[in-house]
């Protein structure tokens, strides 16, 4: 099954990269993990900034989705799971033949619209994360996930 990770932000800190890709590395047949950045759209002044920036990033993301794309929006207003939570819907969408994009947006958040095509919202926590370490959260939780699935012992909790 084909994982994407679409986020906003670039030029991530080094233990960023090295973290992402570690547990990428480590997603093993039949998963497959790719992570694709899209650059923030720059922040204006006044009141729209924040909602035209969004748009402008929406609209970037928009490109790189396709019809058959089971999209997956980290939001804080989402659902919140458990990793056994997540490890069953994993393997509930695992055989639908849909590619799984988990979208990570900017600074402002994700735009309505693209909210709006998001088949599931997700939040990894109430807390308010850092984008940098969302990255790494999302990929090691499905990892985790993923070993769980596979019997694998990582997950032990």
């Amino acid at each position: 099954m084909r994982l994407r990770v679409i986020a906003v932000g670039t030029r991530m800190p080094g233990w960023v990269d090295a973290a992402c890709e570690d547990y990428r590395r480590r997603l093993r047949a039949p998963w497959r993990l790719t992570m694709t950045e899209v650059t923030p759209a720059r922040r204006g002044a006044g009141s729209g900034a924040a909602a035209q920036a969004r748009a402008l990033e929406a609209r970037a993301i928009g490109g790189l989705l396709g019809e058959r794309d089971y999209i997956v929006a980290l939001d804080e207003q989402g659902s919140e799971w458990s990793t056994r939570e997540l490890a069953s819907w994993l393997g509930d969408v695992r055989g639908n033949g849909e590619q799984l994009v988990f979208i990570i947006g900017g600074a402002d958040g994700i735009d309505a619209q693209l909210l709006g095509r998001a088949r599931l919202r997700w939040s990894l926590s109430r807390l308010t994360l850092p984008h940098a370490l969302a990255r790494v959260l999302l990929l090691e939780q499905l990892y985790r996930a993923a070993s769980l699935l596979a019997g694998h012992p990582y997950h032990r909790a």
